[in-house]
């Protein structure tokens, strides 16, 4: 594990929290019985985690399994801009993360960073880390606009979060 890996996954650790297991959150279900998120690591998307036992140590090793190494970050020369990528996989799903790094870099939007979509963000014209941050904003406003009952509660904290998600 990386320097940035653990910088970063610091900052995600932060912004999850612990262990919450509210009715509206559709990530606390499993099947039909509410069991909640622990550290952002959630009982729908890791259903042979027990959530409500999980420790930090656990969540770090996992997001490091099935987010860092997937997301293939490390060619990206901005740490910030790594950081709010891995932050939006996170929280709204690995490959949504980067399509939306690639729709704003224009290229293939395949939800899989490899070398052409690395370059292109390093090489990007413009402030790449203002138009991402703008794009999760948009994208969490309409999932809170879309589905009011299951994410209008989210969207203040999902905003302040784009804004204090910073490593510097």
């Amino acid at each position: 594990m990386t320097a940035l890996f653990e910088a970063c996954v610091a900052k995600v650790l932060d912004n999850e929290g612990g262990f919450q297991n509210n009715p509206a959150d559709r990530g606390n279900w499993r099947g039909n019985k509410l069991i909640g998120t622990n550290f952002g690591i959630s009982a729908r998307s890791f259903p042979k985690v027990d959530i409500p036992n999980l420790i930090m140590e656990e969540a770090r090793d996992i997001y490091y399994e099935y987010f860092w190494k997937k997301l293939n970050l490390e060619g990206i020369n901005n740490p910030e801009i790594v950081l709010q990528i891995f932050d939006f996989a996170v929280n709204a799903g690995k490959s949504l993360g980067v399509r939306k790094a690639q729709r704003l870099t224009k290229v293939k939007a395949d939800g899989t960073i490899g070398e052409i979509t690395t370059q292109a963000i390093n090489r990007y014209c413009g402030d790449f880390l203002k138009d991402y941050k703008h794009a999760r904003k948009i994208y969490y406003e309409y999932l809170a606009n879309k589905y009011p009952k299951s994410y209008k509660w989210s969207l203040k904290g999902w905003l302040i979060r784009i804004e204090h998600t910073k490593l510097f």
